[in-house]
């Protein structure tokens, strides 16, 4: 009786762990298939994996060091970029910093220090003036950074962020679109594994991420 108990708890164990990192991911579960896909800026074998996210998001800030790492390890098999949802509308400063980073080539090097702005230094970077003190203190030539942050690119881009947002049919973050098609989030995973630790979250998010790079792949 004794052996049997232990090994319906063995069973489960393995059960909850099994459930724990989802390598098959199901459609309408732990992910969902966009109705509309959207055009992808990878080529050749490369997938595209888009993370959307907002600079002052608690979760986004929490699930760097894991997505860091896992998109390292992918290397040349992704194309990964990231998009700001424009939380406040057409001139929400978050994104517009976001998006003049991106457009001076200078967003994947500057991507943690404005994380460490909001999370450790409690930098609230809420507005024009804020944004541009924290450029300068950053070691950005405030006249370069002011024609990128002013010029009609940028501005068209932060305008138009809101729709473009739209198209993929994200209202969360963090969220990922895998090669326009398929989106998710930790959120999704969680509640389709209920007896997930919170430990494994995120890494059970990556192995999803890579099931929907294999599938798309196929």
């Amino acid at each position: 009786m004794r052996l049997l108990r232990i090994l319906l708890i063995t069973l489960g164990f393995i059960a909850c762990t099994a459930q724990a990192t989802p390598v098959a991911p199901k459609n309408g579960a732990e992910f969902i298939t966009l109705s509309a896909p959207q055009p992808v800026l990878s080529s050749g074998k490369k997938i595209e994996v888009i993370e959307f996210f907002m600079y002052h998001c608690p979760a986004c800030n929490a699930l760097e060091p894991s997505l860091n790492e896992w998109v390292k390890k992918q290397g040349d098999n992704i194309l990964f970029r990231r998009m700001h949802l424009p939380l406040t509308g057409e001139k929400d400063p978050e994104a517009h910093l976001f998006l003049t980073l991106e457009a001076m080539n200078l967003e994947t090097a500057m991507h943690a220090k404005v994380l460490i702005a909001w999370h450790v230094d409690r930098s609230r970077l809420t507005n024009d003036a804020e944004n541009i003190d924290w450029a300068v203190k950053n070691g950005i030539d405030k006249a370069k950074f002011l024609s990128f942050y002013n010029s009609f690119a940028v501005v068209t881009k932060l305008s138009n962020l809101s729709k473009l947002v739209a198209t993929y049919k994200v209202d969360s973050t963090p969220t990922f679109v895998v090669d326009g098609r398929y989106l998710t989030n930790p959120s999704m995973i969680a509640g389709a594994n209920s007896n997930l630790p919170r430990e494994q979250l995120y890494p059970a998010t990556m192995q999803v991420l890579e099931a929907l790079i294999a599938k798309s792949k196929k």
